[in-house]
């Protein structure tokens, strides 16, 4: 049964997702992300298209972990890839703290920290 932290990491990873597409296709300022750190579009590209990808992974381990699909992930190692995305978290949150951007520190901040505690969640209750 899907729970209160598999729907908040979908949500928010689907919404990071969307944030994601829009930055690549210019609808918002790729200076919100990253730290505030990139400096061309060439570079935005390559690191937008990594998140992009990352989310996706992380997107498809918890609908693994539902039986929602299988990408084929033997179901030992579910709780092992969701202590990975807690610690990937983690860091993102800290990194997120330090940002130049006011949004990035002020608004993505909190949001990695949720990230964080429900791949805590999922990991733990696995």
């Amino acid at each position: 049964m899907i729970n209160l932290a598999q729907i908040g990491m979908l949500l928010l990873l689907s919404l990071f997702l969307i944030l994601h597409i829009m930055i690549i296709v210019k609808i918002i300022p790729y200076t919100i992300v990253w730290g505030g750190r990139l400096k061309s579009d060439k570079e935005m590209i390559r690191f937008e298209l990594y998140s992009i990808i990352i989310n996706v992974l992380l997107i498809l381990v918890i609908l693994e972990q539902e039986s929602f699909v299988d990408i084929g992930i033997p179901g030992r190692f579910i709780p092992y890839l969701q202590w990975l995305m807690a610690g990937m978290f983690f860091f993102n949150s800290l990194g997120n703290a330090n940002s130049k951007n006011r949004i990035e520190r002020w608004f993505f901040t909190p949001v990695t920290i949720a990230l964080t505690i429900f791949s805590c969640i999922l990991a733990y209750s696995n």
